[in-house]
């Protein structure tokens, strides 16, 4: 009763005409840069972070949840008129998307994914709202060492989850970090990595370090690779309707892919990606219609559409409730909320319950206003594929340097911009994720007070940190989801090895 209570007091908030404006933003461009190849809606929350600056954090945290869902809207137009997925959660969309546009039957592959994506973010949003207290309640018993394992926990499994290896997982992580000791240390107040710089006495921007990785580093990479073959796109013929049929094959489908992704979404070490592949592959199996993968199935559209935004949902359990991001989006949202002095976790919820509650309800106004959005404006979608890559690229590089002008008027900030996006850019050349870069700028000051208190209480003893069952526990899943990935691998390669001396025998 009191999550209804307070659910309906977050809609009061989400409610207001200034927020649901937010909102409308939101969605607007968050479904607009989903449908352009290679932006995803990490890069324009990261592009919005300096905009945004000045705003209501309430409102510019609604438009920026506004931005995540309606790039997750997105990226399913351009995966099934254009064979490109938008953002990497809608690879799998374009397996049996674009089958079916090219079949003439494009309309019902949108519509199954824009009502599949309303039923996922409607029941998983809900179940946001009814998770998030459970989970509130129990991270209200963690010390500064729970927090400390937590974190670590955060670490591995961003590091694993983010990139091909867990070794470039790793080394991005360890950049991050290691950013994340330049300035004043709090506790001594010596001067750390500034290198006598006045500038850096107060440490790295976070804002700056995103825009310049996400924005200007991303820009860099696809304007460094030339140009390609010209991109066909598939016309939308016929009705937008789903006929009966297609009804009775996609409604199942939608409510496993939401069962399947909100659980993966949630978890430390999910991602989007893992639910729609695993949601592919449990509709084909349950198919009574299996030969039709591969050639245009409309449950292999409407079950991973539907897993992708409950895994949208998913993804917020952990960092409203904890504070930690587990998708590059939640990590530039968590530099959101620090932006405004705000720390995403347990205390949030009752030191500042409005703007956290209509955080959650608005997340229900803006999957009401995708479904609006989506269907009759299709066309409208469908033309931004059309803009010329040199203009589009070239504004994100406008519009990252006038957003971080308008935060931060400062020379040394600008060459900042510029020095983190070349970095940016060699991280993607050379196959290295980038989102643990942030998280080990955002999350190592914090991992490392915890730690200097947990040591401070217990005198310096390091085994204070196994005493406790909670942070034992959260430790040994860390060293888990270092060391299995790395066994997995060896066996793979062992069998592999096996096989072509088989072979060659």
């Amino acid at each position: 009763m009191d999550t209804f209570l307070l659910l309906w007091q977050g809609l009061a908030v989400a409610l207001q005409p200034i927020n649901l404006l937010y909102a409308l933003v939101g969605v607007t461009l968050g479904t607009a840069v989903g449908v352009l190849p290679g932006i995803g809606p990490a890069t324009t929350v990261a592009l919005l972070l300096p905009v945004t600056y000045k705003l209501d954090p309430a409102g510019s945290l609604i438009m920026f949840a506004g931005i995540y869902y309606g790039g997750m809207y997105g990226g399913s137009t351009t995966s099934i008129l254009l064979n490109t997925p938008g953002e990497s959660a809608s690879i799998v969309t374009a397996l049996e998307g674009n089958k079916m546009a090219k079949k003439g039957r494009g309309g019902p592959a949108l519509a199954t994914a824009a009502i599949g994506s309303f039923v996922a973010g409607l029941i998983a949003t809900l179940a946001l709202a009814f998770l998030a207290p459970w989970v509130v309640s129990v991270a209200l018993a963690f010390g500064p060492r729970e927090y400390f394992a937590l974190m670590v926990l955060a670490f591995v499994t961003v590091s694993a989850a983010f990139g091909d290896s867990a070794l470039r997982g790793l080394t991005s992580l360890f950049i991050g970090l290691t950013l994340g000791l330049v300035g004043i240390d709090l506790q001594t107040g010596q001067a750390r990595l500034s290198f006598s710089h006045p500038s850096l006495l107060d440490g790295i921007e976070v804002t700056t370090l995103a825009v310049a990785m996400f924005a200007v580093g991303e820009t860099l990479y696809v304007a460094a690779q030339g140009k390609r073959a010209p991109e066909s796109i598939e016309p939308v013929r016929g009705s937008l309707w789903m006929s009966a049929r297609d009804w009775a094959r996609s409604w199942k489908a939608w409510l496993r892919g939401t069962v399947i992704g909100f659980p993966i979404g949630a978890m430390p070490a999910g991602g989007a990606e893992l639910g729609t592949f695993f949601s592919y592959a449990v509709e084909k199996k349950l198919s009574k219609h299996p030969e039709e993968f591969g050639e245009g199935a409309i449950e292999g559209v409407a079950g991973p559409e539907a897993a992708n935004n409950a895994s949208a949902a998913g993804t917020l359990v952990p960092l409203l409730t904890l504070g930690l991001p587990t998708s590059a989006t939640a990590a530039i949202m968590l530099a959101g909320f620090q932006q405004y002095g705000l720390q995403p976790g347990p205390l949030l919820f009752t030191s500042n319950p409005q703007l956290v509650w209509g955080l959650i309800a608005s997340l229900l106004v803006a999957n009401l206003m995708l479904i609006v959005l989506n269907l009759p404006l299709i066309g409208l979608w469908v033309r931004l594929l059309t803009i010329p890559k040199p203009w589009l690229y070239g504004g994100i590089l406008m519009f990252a340097t006038l957003g971080t002008i308008g935060a931060n008027p400062s020379v040394f900030e600008l060459a900042m911009l510029l020095v983190f996006g070349l970095l940016g850019y060699g991280l993607r050349v050379f196959h290295f994720p980038i989102a643990p870069v942030v998280v080990g700028l955002i999350l190592g000051p914090m991992a490392e007070q915890q730690l200097r208190r947990a040591l401070a209480i217990s005198q310096g003893d390091v085994m204070v940190l196994f005493t406790s069952p909670i942070s034992a526990v959260l430790l040994f899943l860390a060293a888990v989801a270092l060391i299995l990935p790395l066994v997995l691998r060896a066996q793979g390669r062992g069998r592999v090895l096996a096989a072509v001396a088989a072979d060659s025998d």
